[in-house]
């Protein structure tokens, strides 16, 4: 597969993502306000929307943006940042490249993590903080949402925990109740030099 479709594919799964996101978003807002027959077929829409979704994320697996692919993490990291449907406060401190496998795990992982705030969580902030050091590429995302997220609701969490370590690395959550959900992702990478 040439790469620049596969560019153009990844690109175009994500903002599919992220408008379906949005959409459900606004649907389950507008459940809020009615009642009877009326809400049910909104909940069915809704879960349509999910499904849909579901499928989208399966899709797009293995695919990534262009400018992930051409310009790093970070760049590709500030993009997921202005397109979140939360405000998002982003701490880059990464300087140059990490391996491949490497950027596309963190990519989809704080991805993942952002999407999971925006569908669950009734936040009003994100941040995220990178950093990489001594063979180790550390990720940090929080909310200050509604909290209660673990591993044995859905598979969104236990993908994004399957994909860290299948690379060798760890993911740490944290998540009470009333008080936000931090995600601590440790990724391991060699950066000795060549």
């Amino acid at each position: 597969m040439p790469r620049t479709w596969v560019n153009a594919a990844g690109r175009s799964a994500g903002l599919r993502q992220q408008r379906l996101v949005s959409l459900a978003l606004d649907l389950r807002a507008a459940q809020a306000d009615v009642t009877g027959g009326v809400a049910k077929q909104l909940d069915r829409i809704a879960t349509g929307l999910d499904d849909v979704l579901d499928e989208l994320r399966e899709i797009a697996r293995g695919l990534h943006p262009a400018i992930l692919a051409d310009g790093g993490l970070a760049p590709a990291l500030k993009m997921l940042a202005r397109r979140s449907a939360v405000p998002v406060q982003l701490d880059i401190q990464v300087a140059g490249r990490l391996p491949e496998q490497v950027e596309i795990a963190a990519y989809y992982t704080v991805s993942e993590a952002l999407t999971n705030t925006a569908k669950h969580a009734r936040a009003t902030t994100a941040g995220i903080q990178v950093t990489a050091g001594e063979g180790v590429l550390r990720i940090v995302v929080r909310d200050d949402g509604c909290g209660g997220a673990d591993f044995g609701q859905g598979s969104g969490l236990v993908g994004l925990r399957d994909r860290v370590e299948a690379l060798g690395g760890q993911l740490r959550l944290d998540s009470p109740r009333q008080t936000g959900t931090t995600l601590q992702i440790a990724l391991p990478f060699d950066d000795r030099p060549a």
